[in-house]
């Protein structure tokens, strides 16, 4: 059962047969579950209704039409897959341990979730390069401040921010297309602490940038 059904059986009474009162929030995640299983030709009124079990009736009380809900459908996308998470991890003080808390929750959820790969390999459309690039700042912008919490100069910081992003989307395109190439279960583990440990050693090959807070 995927996330847009899951909304819709939480919202049906109990013991009624009457049809759930949606919210374009619910097409929103719907047009999100079928992005990621087909990309954004998946995006359709009526397959999106029987998935909801409702009628395109719904649809059109919300959306004037399909453009408008893919829209919804990419903001959902940057509100749930990078500021929830960014404010989940806003109660770890400790910017290391942040890091690894962060690309431990990205690289669990990315393997089971196929919605990235499939934006990626939909930017050539204008809607989806738009949320793509916003995202893609805010994130590489977010560790980079981590990276400048752990005391390297913001020019270092941002290259190394950007750098385990890159490191997060070859991750997360080899999870999907060469699941077998990665390491699994403790070797997992260890292979984020080794990535981490990547990250933040300084260029010279000395002790960890000085500010670093343990």
């Amino acid at each position: 059962m995927d996330m847009a059904q899951q909304r819709v059986k939480a919202k049906a009474p109990r013991g009624s047969s009457a049809r759930p009162r949606l919210t374009a929030r619910d097409w929103a995640d719907a047009a999100l579950a079928a992005m990621g299983e087909g990309g954004l030709a998946a995006v359709a009124v009526e397959p999106l209704a029987a998935r909801l079990g409702t009628t395109k009736g719904s649809f059109y009380w919300h959306f004037s039409n399909r453009d408008a809900l893919i829209e919804a459908a990419l903001e959902r996308w940057e509100e749930v897959g990078t500021e929830a998470v960014i404010t989940e991890m806003a109660d770890e003080p400790d910017p290391r341990r942040r890091l690894r808390r962060l690309l431990t929750r990205a690289t669990s959820r990315a393997a089971t979730d196929p919605l990235e790969v499939s934006l990626l390999a939909s930017a050539a459309d204008p809607r989806v390069a738009a949320a793509l690039a916003r995202v893609t700042d805010r994130r590489i912008g977010y560790v980079a401040a981590l990276f400048a919490a752990l005391g390297f100069p913001e020019g270092e910081a941002r290259d190394r921010g950007l750098l385990a992003y890159t490191a997060y989307l070859g991750h997360t395109q080899l999870g999907h297309a060469v699941r077998q190439s990665l390491p699994a279960e403790a070797a997992h583990d260890r292979y984020l602490d080794g990535v981490i440990d990547t990250l933040v050693r300084p260029r010279d090959g000395g002790d960890e940038a000085e500010h670093v807070a343990f």
